[in-house]
C-alpha cells in the first residue's frame, strides 16, 4: 500500500487514510497518512490493562520537527479550531505500510524517513527516524510527546490532578506517571531529554465531530527529545507502559521484520485480495488471559461473541491458525451460561454479557468446522462437544430472553427493549430492528446446529442424541419450508410469528437460508432469492440491510448517535455480507472457471476499497448509496474474514493449507 506525494500532500486526502498497527494483546496505535489525529482512537501508545479489554491511552501523538542551518522543518501535523499547526504534511513525499507505516520527508532537500511499528505480544511502540542522501549539513530532530493517561472512549482536558513531573530521568531512559493508579509510560531513546511541561489546548477530531461527539482535547507535553540526525544511524524512540531496564531495539525490528516478511511468503499469490486479505487477518487475534481471542474491530470494539465466530473460519481455519481457533473456542467454552456464549466482555469489569440469539449458534458452526480442518477428535470430544450439548439442550429446553424451541422445531424468541440479532442497534429505549420472533437466519442456523449435533453425536458414540438431533431437525425443516417462502414477494420473509405478524421486508438474511444448508429451500426458490437480493441489495462493497423500496430505507450512515443508529440496519451495507451472498451464489450457480470468474467480480469494490479509509483492510460498513463512503469502524474482523473464506472455500483461491490428516491440529 503506498500513497504517493500527491495524496499525501492533499491534507483532505492524506487525513481520509488511516494506518493502523496492533500488538496481539488489544492495543494498538493508528494514525492517519496526513500525520494529525482525527479520532479520539488515533495514538501511539494504546494498551490493554487486562488484555484485550480495558484500554488506555497513554501517548497520544509526537510533535516533529527538523532543523538544518538555522531553518525548522515539520513533520507533524495537528489540527485546531480554524488553524493547521505544524503543516508538516507539506514535507511528505509519500508513504507506505511495508512492512510498517513509513513516511518519506523532503525537508529542503534533506530526506528523512520515519518509521512507526508495534512489536507482537508486547504493549511497545517503536518509532525511528532516519536520514537519506548525501547532504553534509548538521540535522536535529526535536521530538515532543504528547501524553494523556485516559479510557480510550473519552477525551482528556487540562486539569490541576496530573503529575508534571518526570519520575526517572536518565541516559537513555525517561518515565513519566501522570496519574495516579495507572502505569507509567517508559521512554527509551538515544538523543537528550530536556523536561519542559506544558499543554496543548483545544486539539480537533473532525471524525467524532461528524459522529456528534466530544470532538475536542487537550495534551499534556512533558518535555522535549533532541537528536543529532546522522547517516546510517536511527534515532529511536521506544514507548512502553511495561516496567524494563532495557530495549534492544536493533533486535525487536529485525525480528519484527522476520515475522511480517514470514506472513506474507504465506499469503496466497494467485488473487491479490485474497492475499491482502490474508495478511490483514493478524489484527483481529489477540490474546485474553492464557489462550486467544478474536477482536471485532477498531478503532472502538473488543472481542463479541457473534463477531468472532462468524468470523473464525475466515481469520484462523482457512489460513491454518488451528491452535489459534482452538484456543478461541476453549476462551468461550469457559463462560457457557444457560445454554448460551457471551455476547460480549465488557471494558471494564468481568462478567459477559448474554443478549444474543444467534452467538452460541456461531459458536456451534465454528466448531464444527474447526473440526473438519483440523481432525482434532480428543480435544473436540473432550471439551467442545459438552459445550454443543448444553447450547441444543439450552435451546430446546429455553434460556434467556424467551429463546426457545416452538412446537413447530424452529427457534423462537425476544421480549420488549431487547435486540437479539445482529441487527442490534438500540438508542435508549427504542430498539430500531427488534426482530422478535422467528428470524430467518436464526432458523438456518438451528438447522446447522441439529445437523452438526447429529453428526457429532454419531462420531462419538452418542446415537440417541443423534437420533433426537435428527428429528428436530426433520421437524424444523418442513415447518421452515411451510411457513417462510412469501409467495407474492419471490423470497422469504425476514421474521414469522411476530408481535405483527410475518414481515416482508426485503432483507440480507435469508441468503444464510442457502448458504449454510441444502434443503431448506428448493433449487427455484434459492434462484428467485437471489434475483431479489441482487436486484434489491447488492453493491460493489457489500450487501445493503433493506430495500431502497422500503420507506425506512435509509441511504446514508451519518448525523447523530440517533440518526446514525437509525440507519445502521436500514439499508447501511455491510461487507461481511458478501461472504455467504458468495456462497450461496456459487451453490445455486455451480463452480466453474466462468463460473468462479462471475463470482470473483463481486468482491472487486473491496479490492478497491482496501486503497481508502484504512489502508490494507475493510471497513465496517458503507452508505448505502453510491459512492458507498466508508463508515463505522476503519477495521472490522468480519469484513476481511468472511469475503477471505469465500475466496478460499468457494472460489477455490489456493493457499498450500490442507485440512489435517491426523487427530492434532
Amino acid at each position: 500500500m503506498r500513497i504517493n506525494e500527491e495524496d499525501c500532500q492533499n491534507l483532505e486526502r492524506a487525513l481520509s487514510l488511516e494506518w493502523l498497527e496492533t500488538n496481539g494483546r488489544g492495543g494498538f496505535a493508528s494514525g492517519t497518512v496526513g500525520g494529525a489525529n482525527t479520532r479520539r482512537y488515533h495514538a501511539l501508545l494504546l494498551t490493554a490493562r487486562k488484555p484485550p479489554s480495558e484500554r488506555f491511552v497513554f501517548v497520544n501523538h509526537l510533535e516533529e520537527w527538523i532543523d538544518i542551518e538555522g531553518q525548522s522543518y515539520p513533520l507533524s501535523t495537528n489540527l485546531y479550531p480554524n488553524a493547521i499547526h505544524p503543516e508538516g504534511y507539506k514535507q511528505c513525499t509519500g508513504f507506505t505500510t511495508d512492512p510498517w507505516p513509513t513516511w518519506a520527508y523532503d525537508c529542503h532537500g534533506t530526506v528523512v524517513q520515519r518509521e512507526i511499528f508495534c512489536v507482537r505480544n508486547r504493549d511497545l511502540v517503536i518509532i525511528r527516524w532516519t536520514r537519506a542522501g548525501k547532504t553534509k549539513k548538521a540535522i536535529t530532530l526535536r521530538v515532543r510527546p504528547m501524553v494523556s493517561g485516559r479510557d480510550y472512549h473519552a477525551t482528556h482536558h487540562m486539569n490541576d490532578r496530573l503529575a508534571a513531573t518526570a519520575t526517572t530521568v536518565t541516559d537513555g531512559l525517561v518515565s513519566w506517571r501522570p496519574y495516579v493508579g495507572l502505569s507509567s509510560v517508559q521512554a527509551f531513546q538515544n538523543g537528550r531529554y530536556r523536561h519542559d511541561p506544558t499543554w496543548f489546548r483545544t486539539v480537533q477530531f473532525p471524525a467524532e465531530q461528524q459522529r456528534g461527539l466530544d470532538f475536542e482535547e487537550d495534551w499534556w507535553s512533558p518535555g522535549e527529545f533532541t537528536y543529532q540526525l546522522d547517516r546510517g544511524i536511527a534515532a529511536t524512540l521506544v514507548l512502553t507502559t511495561t516496567s524494563t531496564d532495557s530495549v534492544d531495539v536493533a533486535a525487536l525490528t529485525e525480528g519484527e521484520r522476520k515475522r511480517r516478511g514470514g506472513l506474507h511468503a504465506t499469503a496466497p499469490s494467485t488473487d491479490p485480495l485474497a492475499g491482502k486479505l490474508w495478511c490483514a487477518v493478524e489484527a483481529y487475534l489477540s490474546a485474553r488471559d492464557s489462550r486467544q481471542t478474536v477482536i471485532a474491530g477498531y478503532p472502538w470494539f473488543t472481542d463479541w461473541g457473534r463477531d468472532t465466530f462468524i468470523s473464525l473460519p475466515g481469520l484462523c481455519l482457512v489460513t491454518g491458525r488451528w491452535e489459534i481457533a482452538w484456543q478461541t473456542i476453549e476462551s468461550f467454552t469457559a463462560h457457557i451460561s444457560q445454554g448460551m456464549i457471551p455476547n460480549r466482555f465488557p471494558d471494564i469489569g468481568k462478567e459477559p454479557e448474554y443478549n444474543t440469539i444467534d452467538a452460541s449458534l456461531w459458536f456451534v458452526h465454528a466448531i464444527e468446522r474447526y473440526f473438519v480442518y483440523s481432525k482434532d477428535e480428543t480435544r473436540v470430544r473432550a471439551v467442545a462437544w459438552p459445550a454443543v450439548k448444553h447450547i441444543i439442550d439450552g435451546y430446546r429446553q429455553g434460556t434467556r430472553y424467551c429463546i426457545h424451541m416452538d412446537a413447530d422445531g424452529l427457534i423462537a424468541g425476544g421480549v420488549p427493549g431487547a435486540q437479539l440479532t445482529w441487527m442490534d442497534a438500540k438508542v435508549g429505549d427504542w430498539v430500531v430492528t427488534p426482530r422478535h420472533g422467528k428470524p430467518v437466519e436464526i432458523q438456518a442456523l438451528w438447522a446447522r446446529t441439529l445437523e452438526i449435533g447429529e453428526r457429532l453425536a454419531t462420531t462419538f458414540g452418542e446415537p440417541a442424541y443423534a437420533v433426537r438431533c435428527r428429528e428436530d431437525r426433520t421437524r424444523a425443516v418442513a415447518s421452515f419450508r411451510t411457513k417462510f417462502w412469501n409467495e407474492t414477494g419471490g423470497c422469504l420473509y425476514d421474521v414469522i410469528d411476530g408481535p405483527e405478524g410475518n414481515d416482508v421486508s426485503i432483507r440480507p438474511n435469508q441468503i444464510y437460508a442457502i448458504a449454510l444448508c441444502d434443503d431448506l429451500v428448493i433449487k427455484e426458490q434459492a434462484e428467485q432469492i437471489l434475483r431479489v437480493v441482487e436486484d434489491h441489495l447488492l453493491t460493489p462493497v457489500g450487501l445493503r440491510t433493506l430495500s431502497p423500496q422500503d420507506t425506512r430505507y435509509r441511504p446514508r450512515y451519518e448525523g447523530t448517535v440517533v440518526e446514525r443508529d437509525g440507519a445502521y440496519h436500514q439499508g447501511t451495507v455491510w461487507p461481511f455480507l458478501l461472504g455467504p451472498f458468495v456462497t450461496a451464489w456459487t451453490k445455486v450457480n455451480g463452480k466453474s472457471s466462468a463460473k468462479n470468474r462471475q463470482a470473483r467480480a463481486f468482491f472487486n469494490g473491496l479490492e478497491s476499497h482496501l486503497h481508502d479509509a484504512c489502508l490494507g483492510q475493510v471497513s465496517e460498513i458503507f452508505d448505502a448509496e453510491a459512492p458507498h463512503r466508508a463508515r463505522g469502524c476503519f477495521a472490522q474482523a468480519w469484513s476481511v474474514a468472511e469475503p477471505l473464506r469465500a475466496l478460499i472455500e468457494d472460489l477455490g483461491i489456493t493457499t498450500g493449507i490442507q485440512p489435517a490428516t491426523s487427530n492434532k491440529p
